[in-house]
């Protein structure tokens, strides 16, 4: 199906959200993670009694540090793609399961990977992809912990095999949305999930819950912070790049001196290459790390700095403001210098799945995102549902819910929630969404300085700034006193038969 562009450039930034995660440390890790992948037939619909169709959903599974009696399971919560991506980019969750003797697990999301419900048709009509919602992926996911803990025992009197039940403890992992998942099971499924890590989990961008210009604002506070001139010529360079092409000529030049792979040849055109420029900022502003890496494509250590060299100067003639601003995004693009031209109708290449994902933003994952040109860098862009509404349902036959997620999960009423840690990198734009002040005993809200999207999870690096290590240790504590008490309380449990006398009236 055709990839729709009408979410105020929401639809491009939620495949990103999760980008600089899935190819998280790849450039730096020379180990291969070794798991065994498995298969559970799950319901395709949780919630009917009249529907008792089913679909192989993959989990993949590491038991080698695992000490059956009293070690944890770690759970990680699927993103948008194939599960095997983020089972071998997420290093903090294997390295913290060697210290606890911990079960591995990393569970497939529904319509991602090759666990699709319809096969080739799951994404192609309603009446296939009706069943792509957060909800059923997290039953999808209790399911699978069930599964794995249920074993058979044999039953000496009966000479029968009775089913029993492991009491190891649950801790969810999970990163962008694969962190919202992993809070959210916490929140929806307290009896199975004893704790969660939710990073960069940006659970209220959503209607309501946070301003539509804070992603941008902080987007350019990262640029603003490297250099004033920076954010001051990106910010000039919209109305310079809508001018130039405004004749033939301006075309013409930008297509020789920008090296455009295909030129632009109208208006439209121009909107698109605009919408790519905007993504390369934001990419760059969430995978600003200390040290080089290979994400969307290969960057050099602080890339926003990098970029930002290039555009540190004032311009008096627009052609030469523009040629600064083609280095600058060359830093993204072209860093190798193995590119011979730019690509700017081409979407990033990555193991996501960008449709399964748009069917989710057009049904409850509504994240409103709008730029102003004076708090943000950014071209000025409104955020109107009624338009996003129009468009959601003329490309896929259905009807977005605003505020779907927040009945569902509660948005911002977390007083009788715990036991989740909700980190967030200050320089990241998904901060802007997230979780940053505690409302109960048991959340524990972190803002990591000099750290950007989701970088806590991964492998350690000894480029790592203080604070990014800092939290590390301060997780590794919060999961000890979680599983303590998790197996302080079963024994209590166990030493006593304790019976409560109902009340009688």
């Amino acid at each position: 199906m055709k990839r729709i562009r009408l979410f105020s450039f929401m639809n491009n930034f939620i495949i990103i959200l999760s980008i600089a995660f899935i190819l998280c440390f790849a450039v730096f890790s020379n180990c291969s993670y070794v798991y065994e992948t498995k298969y559970i037939d799950v319901p395709l619909d949780h919630f009917s009694y009249n529907d008792n169709r089913t679909f192989s959903l993959k989990y993949l599974v590491n038991d080698s540090y695992w000490k059956i009696e009293n070690g944890p399971i770690f759970f990680y919560t699927g993103n948008e793609g194939d599960i095997e991506i983020f089972a071998q980019n997420t290093g903090f969750l294997w390295e913290s399961a060697v210290e606890f003797n911990a079960l591995i697990v990393f569970a497939e999301h529904r319509y991602y990977g090759t666990s699709l419900p319809f096969g080739n048709l799951s994404l192609t009509e309603p009446k296939y992809f009706g069943y792509l919602t957060s909800e059923q992926a997290l039953a999808d996911f209790v399911d699978v912990i069930y599964h794995i803990k249920t074993v058979e025992k044999f039953n000496q009197s009966s000479q029968e095999k009775i089913p029993h039940n492991r009491l190891n403890p649950v801790i969810a992992f999970g990163g962008s949305y694969g962190g919202m998942l992993a809070a959210w099971m916490r929140m929806k499924y307290p009896a199975v999930i004893e704790g969660a890590l939710a990073s960069s989990a940006p659970i209220w961008q959503f209607t309501g819950m946070s301003s539509c210009n804070a992603f941008y604002d902080i987007t350019t506070s990262v640029y603003n912070s490297t250099s004033h001139h920076c954010i001051n010529n990106i910010r000039k360079s919209w109305t310079v790049i809508k001018n130039i092409t405004i004749s033939e000529n301006g075309k013409n030049w930008i297509n020789e001196h920008w090296k455009l792979c295909t030129p632009i040849k109208v208006e439209e055109d121009v909107n698109v290459l605009i919408n790519w420029l905007t993504n390369v900022y934001v990419n760059m502003a969430m995978i600003n790390y200390p040290y080089s890496a290979n994400f969307l494509m290969p960057v050099p250590a602080n890339p926003v700095k990098e970029m930002c060299k290039h555009l540190n100067h004032s311009y008096s003639f627009d052609e030469k403001l523009l040629m600064a601003v083609f280095r600058a995004v060359s830093v993204y693009f072209n860093y190798t210098g193995c590119s011979t031209c730019l690509q700017w109708k081409s979407d990033p290449s990555t193991n996501l799945d960008s449709n399964a994902w748009n069917i989710q933003a057009c049904t409850e994952m509504v994240m409103p995102i709008c730029s102003n040109a004076q708090t943000d860098m950014f071209v000025p862009q409104e955020w109107n549902f009624k338009n996003y509404l129009k468009k959601c349902f003329k490309t896929y036959g259905m009807y977005p819910q605003k505020y779907k997620i927040e009945k569902l999960y509660g948005g911002k009423k977390l007083n009788a929630i715990s036991n989740i840690i909700f980190s967030n990198g200050e320089l990241d734009p998904w901060m802007s969404g997230g979780v940053t002040y505690a409302m109960s005993p048991t959340i524990y809200p972190v803002v990591i300085s000099k750290s950007a999207h989701h970088l806590d999870l991964r492998a350690a690096n000894k480029h790592d700034p203080i604070s990014v290590i800092k939290a590390r240790k301060f997780y590794i504590k919060i999961f000890r006193k979680w599983i303590v008490k998790y197996y302080n309380k079963l024994r209590r449990l166990n030493s006593k038969f304790i019976h409560f006398t109902p009340l009688s009236f």
